[in-house]
């Protein structure tokens, strides 16, 4: 891995451009204007998104991708000229080109114009050394940066602000840089989610000031050294990296180490014993934190609270996301907001302006008395709080004179066979309040499947707690089922990291005929 990236005009390469984390970080390039290359298995909105900026995707992973980098041997003096001059016109026409229904994957690729120089590339923790484009790249002495590398030289060169934590991080980092944006301070933003007011998972601005998800998956959250880092909680997620708490501990420490000012939610009993924070927030008012709340209401429309500020009273806080656990995170926002020189007025305009991060309690839609949600939960702490708050509201709802539903029934992809083995009893518990639970065989997320575990092993796990359970092998046969007909008022929520929420269209068509 090479250890500086070029801004200055170098053009850049990414293997597997469509992904939530990479794409991100393709966009604010290609928006400032730099050469973008990469390549995916499959066109989706975001590949188109990124075309229109003027990046050249290829369609498939294979090394012949470096060959348009590569320039012609024994090409004369005269005609390398010629072509370098030339690659402005045919960057400008290629730039429009997408696979359309009659064009085939190399047909396209073939149209992608020359470049004389080699690209740095960018690789995420999914490209396994044995990828033949990452092979390509390497034979050819390509600079090659993990897709971290990257972050932390974009947060190098803004006034970064990383948002860092077990759970919420895409809720905390959105609803910030969406108060930065409604605050006039026009941020860029990376967040691993696609919202609504940037059409997208990434927007750039032109501020010093830079929004970032900061991901301690695969332990490259150290390489971030922001002006302001936010760790919103800490928990043992990712046993496929991590053997112990303690090791995640550690990841986040040096993170905290690496950051100017460190925001914590001190409600998390390891950030508050672990971490040092120099601005705290929580829930508790006798934790003593810098920012807190009392007079709290959790109703089926949103969260009210008043927020305090070191003892004096800011004003009413109101939010439209559900739950405890978004009002944590609207208090980060709030410490985010008064660290950068907001007036409160301003901050809880905007938190209250705020809709969220797509598939995080996200509604797809309202067929034959069924509301379907979709959810990226795909840890026991996660969907247990996203329950609660789905509880929440159909309890307010049936004390109401406005309809409601009134079972939850709770849809899972488990996400990962070392997270499901590890966390197969509280994956269980996790649903204890859902009225129903169909769990489908585990997403592998790359991993191979060591047979030690399974979807069925989770539902049996949550009949032992008595629980109602249906166990699907493919998640497409919750297409075919005439025993998920239900006639009651009831919400569907999708959870998981995977690909189960795909279905959710077709689930949807069925109940509309």
């Amino acid at each position: 891995m090479s250890s500086y990236v070029d801004f200055s005009g170098r053009p850049f390469h990414f293997i597997g451009i469509g992904g939530i984390g990479m794409s991100a970080l393709a966009y604010i390039l290609a928006k400032r204007d730099l050469p973008i290359y990469g390549s995916d298995l499959q066109t989706s909105h975001i590949t188109q998104r990124l075309q229109a900026l003027g990046a050249h995707i290829f369609w498939g992973q294979d090394a012949s991708n470096f060959e348009v980098f590569q320039k012609p041997a024994n090409l004369p003096t005269s005609q390398s000229a010629a072509l370098e001059t030339s690659l402005e016109k045919t960057t400008t026409q290629a730039s429009l080109l997408q696979v359309s229904p009659t064009q085939s994957k190399a047909q396209s690729n073939r149209q992608i114009p020359l470049t004389l120089e080699l690209p740095q590339v960018i690789c995420s923790t999914a490209i396994h050394p044995d990828n033949s484009e990452y092979q390509a790249a390497v034979a050819l002495g390509c600079p090659i940066f993990h897709r971290s590398d990257l972050l932390a030289a974009l947060v190098q060169d803004y006034y970064g602000i990383a948002v860092a934590g077990t759970h919420g991080k895409t809720t905390t980092s959105s609803l910030a840089a969406f108060m930065l944006l409604q605050g006039g301070l026009d941020p860029t933003v990376v967040v691993g989610g696609e919202v609504s007011a940037w059409e997208g998972n990434a927007r750039m601005g032109y501020s010093p000031y830079l929004v970032v998800e900061a991901d301690e998956s695969d332990g490259s959250l150290v390489k971030l050294a922001a002006r302001v880092g936010i760790v919103t909680n800490i928990e043992l997620d990712h046993p496929d990296h991590y053997t112990s708490l303690a090791q995640v501990v550690s990841t986040f420490q040096e993170f905290a180490q690496n950051c100017q000012t460190l925001i914590g939610c001190i409600d998390c009993i390891t950030v508050r014993e672990q971490l040092n924070p120099d601005i705290t927030y929580s829930l508790n008012p006798e934790l003593n934190a810098d920012y807190t709340v009392d007079l709290v209401n959790y109703h089926a429309g949103g969260t009210t609270a008043r927020v305090w500020e070191r003892g004096q009273v800011l004003g009413q806080l109101s939010l439209k996301l559900l739950g405890q656990h978004n009002l944590q995170n609207s208090l980060a926002a709030v410490a985010i907001g008064r660290l950068l020189g907001l007036d409160f007025s301003g901050i809880a305009e905007a938190i209250a302006q705020f809709e969220g991060a797509r598939r995080r309690f996200e509604p797809r839609g309202h067929h034959q008395n069924i509301l379907f949600v979709d959810d990226y939960a795909h840890h026991p702490s996660e969907i247990q709080v996203t329950i609660a708050a789905a509880n929440l509201k159909k309890q307010q709802l049936l004390n109401s004179d406005q309809p409601a539903f009134n079972r939850v029934v709770a849809i899972f992809q488990p996400h990962r066979y070392s997270r499901t083995q590890i966390f197969l009893e509280e994956f269980a518990q996790s649903f204890d309040q859902a009225d129903l639970v169909i769990v489908t065989d585990i997403y592998s997320a790359g991993e191979p499947d060591t047979g030690l575990v399974s979807g069925q092993n989770l539902a049996d796990s949550i009949a032992l707690r008595g629980q109602a359970q249906i166990f699907m092998s493919d998640r497409w046969n919750l297409l075919k089922s005439d025993s998920l007909k239900f006639s009651n008022l009831e919400t569907w929520r999708y959870f998981g990291a995977g690909n189960l929420n795909k279905i959710i269209p077709e689930v949807m068509a069925v109940y509309q005929t």
